[in-house]
C-alpha cells in the first residue's frame, strides 16, 4: 500500500562502527523533485543535508515522489554505482492519502526545521486540512 520496500542503509566505514544504530548515520542530501517544488507538503523547501539513516528502497511507479536521495559508492559498499531512490513521497489509495518520509527515524532528525515542517504539512495534507 505504501509503494516501497526497504533494501539497505548505507553505513559508516567498518572501522568506525560500534554496533549501535548510529552506525547507519551518514551524511546525505535530500533532493526536492520538480513535483516536490509544487506540492503543498514540500513547496518552498530547498534540497537539504542530514546526518541520519539514509534509506535505499525498491519502489513502484505509482508514487508521487517529492524528494529523492542518492546512495554514493564507497570502497566498502557492495554496490558499484550510485543508487537514487525516493526519500519523500505521497500516493492516493482509494479515498485515502498516504505520505511517507524516510528522514525522521529519530528525535534528532525530527528537530531539523525542514524535516519538522515537511512532517507537519504532511499530516495536514493527509488529514485534508
Amino acid at each position: 500500500m505504501i509503494g516501497a520496500q526497504f533494501v539497505e542503509h548505507p553505513g559508516k566505514h567498518p572501522d568506525e562502527r560500534t554496533g549501535e544504530q548510529s552506525d547507519s548515520y551518514v551524511p546525505h542530501t535530500v533532493n526536492i523533485t520538480a513535483l516536490g517544488r509544487r506540492h503543498p507538503i514540500t513547496q518552498g523547501i530547498d534540497d537539504f543535508d542530514l546526518v541520519t539513516e539514509q534509506y535505499w528502497v525498491l519502489h513502484d511507479d505509482y508514487l508521487d515522489v517529492l524528494a529523492t536521495t542518492t546512495q554514493a559508492v564507497r570502497p566498502w559498499d557492495p554496490w558499484h554505482r550510485p543508487v537514487t531512490s525516493p526519500a519523500i513521497w505521497t500516493r492516493l489509495w482509494g479515498k485515502g492519502r498516504i505520505f511517507v518520509s524516510t528522514p525522521g527515524h529519530n528525535v534528532g532528525t525530527l528537530q531539523d526545521s525542514k524535516v519538522r515542517m515537511i512532517t507537519k504539512r504532511a499530516l495536514l495534507w493527509a488529514a485534508r486540512r
